[in-house]
């Protein structure tokens, strides 16, 4: 598994926020010179659902999480330098029990 990236240089960054359940989750866009795009974001605790158009990869930057993928019966759970996979047009349960997840979200292509 590689490294986690801890910055992105040459990208254009969104000054406007993704703002999902009240504030509770927010992200912002970065998108590369090549058409890629990228979320990086905050989860703070609470139960959220997700709903995926592209499949996407979920990396987790600092805190925990508990996750159960839409059509399965097992939560995992996942932390700093762990990821994990959501295929397109499905979905997520994703919560947080204490602190702050912060998250790289890559779309899939």
């Amino acid at each position: 598994m590689s490294a986690i990236p801890s910055q992105f240089d040459n990208v254009t960054a969104i000054a406007k926020a993704n703002v999902y359940f009240d504030g509770k989750v927010v992200s912002h866009s970065i998108l590369f010179a090549d058409g890629s795009k990228k979320t990086l974001g905050l989860i703070y605790p609470g139960g959220y659902h997700f709903g995926t158009d592209k499949a996407e990869r979920m990396e987790i930057v600092a805190g925990s999480c508990e996750v159960k993928l839409d059509g399965g019966d097992a939560t995992a759970s996942y932390s700093a330098g762990q990821f994990f996979d959501v295929p397109a047009k499905s979905g997520f349960d994703i919560s947080v029990t204490s602190g702050i997840c912060e998250y790289i979200c890559s779309f899939i292509d």
